[in-house]
């Protein structure tokens, strides 16, 4: 008797195994191949990032070493093609080396390329902010004072990563306009920062000595003779 009604439930079982198969058979076939298919695609797609990565990072080389050999234009060119289809970290090194190239041709042009960056909204805020610090760098020796404060004075002024290099070329074209008391503030500011680097730091330190005696002995002879402070150490007067 025991065996008879063993074998009615094995029935049973394989009747309802039988139903559910005929529900539900095709919906896991269909499943089973869409993981598969998934796989598949996942694993291309892996493969397609790689070989974009290689084919990137070939000509990335390939541009520094045209930059290197002083073939400015040509790396520019080739530095603007990576970053018009590359992968999206070969593209961020690809502008900023590009705008170098550009630089290293004529500062004009590099200027305006890192202004390029600094206002494609696209980007980061942090390498939008690094491309105006660049920029300000190339212009400290040779524009106005408010140039360089347009593009890091804001920067300077927060908190972010990148407020001790800005400080630090703001306090140079500070010193370059003759604005000694400015320079000597933006290097205090500097050297009272407890997270300045200490490049950066020693650096500040030294225009803070250059400044702290000049700028009320120029503030004061500029009252009593009525005429523009004197400049600062290779810069120009205080208009």
């Amino acid at each position: 008797m025991t065996d008879i009604f063993h074998e009615i439930e094995e029935d049973l079982r394989r009747e309802r195994l039988r139903k559910l198969w005929d529900r539900f058979g095709g919906l896991f076939i269909a499943a089973i191949v869409l993981v598969i298919v998934g796989a598949g695609g996942w694993s291309g797609y892996q493969y397609w990032r790689h070989q974009q990565a290689v084919t990137a990072s070939t000509a990335f080389q390939s541009a520094v070493g045209l930059f290197d050999e002083g073939k400015l234009p040509e790396a520019e060119a080739a530095f603007g093609a990576i970053a018009k289809d590359g992968p999206a970290g070969y593209r961020t090194l690809a502008l900023f080396r590009g705008a170098a190239a550009a630089a290293a041709r004529d500062k004009a042009a590099g200027v305006a390329a890192f202004d390029a960056i600094a206002a494609d909204a696209r980007l980061p805020s942090l390498v939008r902010e690094l491309a105006q610090l660049r920029a300000a760098l190339i212009l400290v020796d040779s524009a106005s004072l408010a140039d360089v404060k347009q593009r890091v004075g804001a920067i300077a002024a927060g908190t972010g990563p990148l407020r001790h290099s800005a400080r630090e070329a703001l306090a140079l074209a500070e010193l370059k306009a003759g604005d000694i008391a400015a320079a000597n503030k933006t290097a205090t500011d500097i050297t009272t920062d407890s997270e300045t680097p200490p490049g950066v730091r020693s650096r500040a330190e030294l225009i803070r000595r250059l400044t702290a005696g000049a700028a009320p002995a120029a503030d004061a002879a500029a009252a009593d003779s009525g005429s523009p402070a004197p400049a600062a150490p290779g810069g120009a007067a205080t208009q």
